[in-house]
Formats: C-alpha cells, structure tokens, sequence
C-alpha cells in the first residue's frame, strides 16, 4: 500500500541540505565532455572514471565502443555517449541485422550498469570530406540503429542522433536567417524528421575559436570567449552576448526552415572547446583564452537556460575534450584542447570540483573537496540519480517499502531520514536499503535505471544510510 507519508513537498531546509542530497536536480544541469583516446600516454579507462566522479562531469562522449571505457563506466552514475565510427556507418546501414549484431556485440553486454544514454553515428559524417561517404547511409543507419533499440525495449532510454560540424549551414549570421546548406537539404530533411519522430537531440560541435583565430579582426574576442561586454543584434531584435548562443539559434533557423519549427528538438551542444596552444603566430591559442573560455562554458552548461531564440530551452553542452590527444591528425591546436595533459596534470587551472560528488580523485591523485579516505574500497551504497524522474521515483519508493521488504519507518512523518521531505531523498534511503539488503549487487541497485552506486556515504545529520 502507498504509504501518504512518502508523497513529498517543498521545505524550508537550507540549499546545501538540498543539494547535498539532490545534487543537480535543483539548478545546477548537467555537464559532458568529450573523452577522445588518440595518445600514447593516457591514464587507463579505470583511472579516468575514478576520476571523473569527482568532478562536475556527470555524462561522457566517446568517439567508439571501446568495451574497456564502456565496463569502466560501469556503476559511476556517469552518463554515456557512445559512437559508430565513420567507417562503420555504411555497413550498418545495409542490413538492418547488422545494425543489430552491432547493438548485441558493442552496447547491449554493458547494460544496465553502464548507463548509454546516446549512439552517435558518425562524427562531422556529412562534411568529412571524405567522397567516399554516403548521405543516405548515415539515415539509413540511424534508422536501422533505432529498430534495433526498439526491438530490445531500449528507444526511451537510448537515443540514436550524429553530431555535424557548422558547415552544414549555408550560413550561421545572421543567427535568424540561417538556412542549412542546399546540397544538403534532402539529407538534413531526412535527419530532422528522424530526430523529431523519436524525441532525440540535434547535436552540432560549434566552436567560436576557430571564427575568431580566422577573422580576429572582424570578431571581437570576448564575443567568442562568451563574454559579456559586446552584444551583436540580429535583425530579428535578438541581441547576442556571445557567439555560441548565435551559433545554437543558427541551428534553430536551419532545423524551422525545414518546416520543423513548430516541433519541439532540443539541441545539443557535443562538441565545444578552446585550445590551449596553437601554430607560430596564432595569439587565440593560450592557456588562459582557454581556462576563460571552459570556465565560462561549464558555468553555461550549469545556467540551466537556454539562448535568445529560446530562453526557456536549456542547451545540453559537451566540452572538448578531456584530454590533449598527441597521436591526434591535424594541427598543433587539434592535440591541445584538453583540459588535462595525458599525465593527469591540468593543462590549466578549471574548476571542475564537486563537493557533493562522491569518492574519486581530481587529477589523479589530488583529493576531491568534500571526499573522505574512508569512502573508498568495499564501503558502497545505492542512492537515487539527481536527473531520475520522481514519478518513477515514487514507484521506486512503494515497491521497496512495499513488497520489497524494506524498513522504511525512518523516512516517515517523525523519521530521521523523513527530512527534507523529498521523494529523491526518500527513495535514496529506500533504494540503499533494498540494495544492502540483497547483497550489494550492481543489478539491486538499477531501480529502471534511476540508482547508482556511490562510494561516498550519503548519510547525513541523525540520517544514517545502512552499510552491510
């Protein structure tokens, strides 16, 4: 029976009370960043997770399937992003059992406790450059991709999008005018109405630098480095503090000007960054133009808003890249954009600390703010995820209380653990219990994918969470 107790309402409890046990549910939004591997001195994917639990970070691009990154991810409460290759795409799109065996071999063995939320397939696939690439192939194989989800029960879970470089618009400024690439529309056309079919992102890697480091002299530099001391006005009456958000409402344009701007597609910002070294003579590359830059797009990542176009639509956002890649093709200011140098060290000083964050080291070997020495090995507990929803929460919270055989007289009216009066924090404590209760395995502790196992104890004032 539901117990009237469990059904949870607003209180006056301090903020760091709630976020202490809420994490981002209250203000603060998710941040990514891309994890590329093309260096031969790269901490292993272990050390990388560990370290990313002590950070903002809560969800992770990669550019493949790599199953070692994959199984490292495993009960971090780390969202993925994995990827097919742009190589790959054209098999897939053949057969749709191929599609298929790819999702059976690659993804479907790390589920549950590997929490991928997306398939990107390809990366820049229509403006690689590359004659060798089939438009309809990249449809076709997101398509295919999708059946296969929707034939495991997955496509709620897991959405299938591919992220483009800016070049798939004719033109990005202005921001309202902007109209994709002609020889492109049948493709873009097909793409968008697969992305708005199946409720998944538009994901585009937009990068002031490069606008900036191409044409100084026409773009302001705090523009680009998403300062605040310049505006640009579109002709439309919008008016831009900074290029990213003209370079997002850009997209919108193209996405309306298709015919599909009635319906709702939430964009994706997966990939943006700023180098930290560059070629002889380019003053746009330096440590502190990038630590400008990254800080002020993680605190945007965070705002929880959205652009001048569509302030109420907040902007998921990617930063690239974790790590500079010394194997990586291209120029100097392609293996110069992590924000940690291949040893862990940082290549400059961001703050990606997370006080609330549980165990895990910041840059291999520092301490994270709030982590004790005490949460670390065998010491786990199950607790709820910050993003789940509470209606799924509440049900989480019946069937534990319920037939789930849990003790849950400390979260009712009175309890130690009744306050604050939420259901995340209700079915934390239900979740953690139900988990020691079974044995601490990864599977008692996915609840429909809303728990996650955490190495930091979530106890709290008189609120003591159970550890067997």
């Amino acid at each position: 029976m539901e117990n009237p107790h469990l059904h949870s309402h607003l209180s006056p409890l301090p903020l760091l009370l709630l976020l202490l046990l809420l994490g981002s549910a209250y203000g603060v939004s998710a941040v990514g960043v891309n994890y590329g591997t093309l260096g031969n001195n790269l901490p292993p994917p272990k050390k990388v997770a560990q370290l990313l639990q002590a950070t903002l970070i809560d969800r992770v691009k990669i550019y493949d399937s790599n199953p070692d990154i994959l199984a490292a991810f495993s009960n971090t409460g780390i969202d993925l992003v994995v990827a097919v290759e742009n190589r790959l795409v054209a098999n897939l799109s053949k057969d749709p059992s191929v599609a298929a065996q790819w999702l059976a071999s690659r993804v479907a063995p790390f589920l549950p406790a590997t929490s991928v939320v997306a398939i990107a397939v390809g990366n820049e696939y229509l403006t690689s450059g590359d004659d060798k690439l089939e438009p309809n192939d990249l449809v076709q194989a997101m398509q295919n991709l999708h059946a296969a989800l929707v034939a495991r029960g997955l496509d709620r879970k897991i959405k299938v999008s591919t992220p483009h470089s800016m070049a798939v618009l004719a033109a990005s400024f202005p921001p309202s005018s902007s109209t994709f690439a002609m020889t492109l529309l049948p493709t873009m056309t097909s793409i968008v109405e697969f992305l708005a079919d199946t409720g998944a992102p538009f994901m585009i890697n937009a990068y002031p630098y490069f606008a900036y480091r191409d044409n100084p002299t026409s773009v302001n530099l705090e523009y680009a480095l998403l300062g605040n001391k310049t505006t640009v006005r579109d002709p439309k009456g919008y008016v831009y503090t900074n290029m990213l958000d003209a370079q997002i409402d850009a997209v919108r344009s193209a996405i309306g000007a298709l015919g599909f701007g009635n319906r709702s597609m939430e964009i994706t910002v997966s990939e943006s960054g700023w180098p930290s070294k560059g070629e002889d003579g380019d003053k746009a590359a330096t440590p502190e133009n990038a630590r400008t830059y990254n800080t002020r797009l993680i605190e945007r990542a965070q705002a929880n808003r959205g652009t001048p176009m569509r302030p109420e639509e907040r902007v998921e956002i990617f930063v690239f890249a974790l790590f500079n890649e010394n194997k990586k093709q291209g120029g100097v200011p392609e293996r110069n954009f992590g924000l940690f140098n291949g040893d862990g060290s940082k290549s400059y000083d961001v703050d990606l600390s997370c006080q609330f964050c549980s165990g895990g080291v910041l840059g291999f070997g520092e301490k994270a703010v709030g982590s004790s020495t005490a949460a670390r090995g065998p010491s786990v507990w199950c607790v709820a995820k910050p993003h789940a929803e509470e209606g799924v929460l509440q049900a989480v919270v019946d069937f534990c209380c319920g037939p789930g055989g849990v003790d849950c007289r400390e979260v009712y009216e009175g309890g130690e653990c009744y306050m604050p009066e939420k259901v995340h924090a209700h079915a934390s404590y239900a979740m953690n219990a139900y988990y020691q209760m079974h044995g601490r395995n990864y599977w008692n502790c996915d609840f429909k994918g809303t728990g996650l196992v955490t190495f930091g104890d979530p106890s709290y004032g008189r609120c003591r969470y159970s550890q067997q």
